[in-house]
């Protein structure tokens, strides 16, 4: 048992889902206006939720209310289905706003189709009770699984809980012992939240607003059904391949995870060069006689900088579409494209976090007060670049392995 403080979390009543018809009448242009509607309130709201270290509840509400969380639902299921590149562009309209409210929900949306590698019954049952599930799903470390009859004792504590201070689900990584000389297995388990702990452990310098905080499981009950072995969804040959029509839900996990998290990167970086534009035409520098607008090496600053966000938007939109592709390969000859999307979001990323330092190095000491929204996105960004699959070293070093007929000398592919 623990004696840390337990986090504010907010399970979902789950008495504002939309109706059926009304899920079936959005079409992604739709949802993107909802969402680009909603874009005043969430940056108005940014500095609140940095305070509270969690998204607020009514930015929150408002987004459950546009229909946003249902686009991974298989529509067997009565979801949207929407392709990546729909679901990339109402994302992006979230993080230009708030980077860490878009990091939370690009998370919570999209572990919706880590739902679709449960198997059918388990689908069935979740998107019954709950039509769109609200879920983190942690992996490090991984807690321990025993076997028993019918499914798995599980206990564990969890960092990186993304989405867990609104969630009515949890997904948490296990690893099930499988006796002496034999290589363990990771599972991924679903629960209800209410059946674990949270701990009020997220006090960050960015990314503070996702309120990702530790969670904490205690010899829980986890049926078989409610289980599935994450090797297999690796490489887009789980449930989801088996029991859905769409190649979204054959698509290598990896990747996919890397396009979800490196959307609120993107959205910041949006954020910073518009900031950074507006800027220029205010900003005289001690001793100068014009605004920065004027001045030749500004103006570069600020175009290399909207260039290296477009150009990471592209690539990371290339490799959304180019994932959708692998589980035609086999394991062998998939290996190295996952290995190499891996890298080419990574660096996607890195270059968004150059654009935000090069708008922040143009712009005086003035962006560094507590009341100017670019002094957070550089520290929301800082955060983000740092998650292991953008580390540049070991993602780089993979794929370079990997060019030279190397094997891989990490497990995270």
């Amino acid at each position: 048992m623990t004696s840390e403080t337990l986090a504010d979390r907010r399970i979902p009543a789950g008495n504002d889902f939309l109706t059926p018809e009304a899920v079936a009448a959005l079409t992604p242009a739709e949802l993107t206006a909802r969402i680009a509607a909603l874009k005043p309130m969430i940056a108005a709201a940014s500095a609140e939720a940095e305070r509270l270290r969690r998204p607020v509840d009514e930015v929150w509400n408002a987004l459950r209310a546009t229909g946003y969380f249902y686009m991974y639902v298989p529509r067997r299921f009565g979801g949207l289905e929407f392709a990546p590149q729909a679901y990339i562009d109402a994302t992006l309209a979230i993080c230009e706003a708030c980077p860490s409210t878009g990091w939370t929900a690009s998370f919570a949306a999209e572990h919706n189709w880590l739902i679709a590698q449960f198997p059918e019954q388990t689908q069935a049952e979740v998107w019954g009770r709950t039509p769109y599930v609200i879920a983190p799903s942690v992996a490090a470390p991984p807690g321990k699984a025993v076997a028993v009859d019918g499914g798995f004792r599980i206990s564990g504590r969890w960092k990186f809980g993304t989405v867990v201070m609104h969630a009515d689900w949890v997904m948490l990584n296990a690893m099930q012992d499988m006796g002496e000389g034999k290589p363990p297995v990771v599972r991924m388990m679903l629960a209800r939240a209410e059946d674990v702990k949270v701990l009020d452990t997220w006090f960050m310098s960015g990314m503070a607003a996702t309120g990702s905080n530790d969670i904490v499981a205690e010899d829980l009950f986890i049926p078989e059904a409610y289980s599935f072995v994450v090797s297999e969804v690796r490489t887009g040959r789980g449930n989801g391949s088996r029991l859905h029509d769409n190649p979204l839900y054959a698509a290598p996990m990896l990747p996919q995870l890397c396009v979800t998290a490196a959307l609120p990167s993107v959205g910041a970086a949006k954020a910073a060069v518009e900031l950074g534009r507006q800027r220029l035409t205010v900003h005289t520098k001690m001793g100068g006689q014009s605004t920065q607008v004027d001045k030749p090496a500004a103006q570069m600053r600020l175009a290399r900088a909207d260039l290296m966000v477009r150009s990471a938007e592209l690539s990371i939109r290339q490799a959304a579409d180019e994932n959708l592709t692998l589980s035609a390969l086999s394991d062998e000859e998939q290996l190295p494209h996952r290995l190499r999307l891996r890298a080419q979001i990574a660096y996607a990323v890195s270059q968004c976090l150059d654009a935000v330092r090069t708008c922040c190095e143009s712009s005086g000491s003035g962006i560094y007060a507590m009341d100017n929204p670019m002094q957070r996105i550089l520290r929301d960004i800082e955060v983000m670049a740092s998650h292991i699959v953008y580390d540049m070293d070991v993602s780089t070093e993979l794929h370079g392995r990997s060019m030279v007929g190397l094997a891989p000398n990490s497990l995270l592919t």
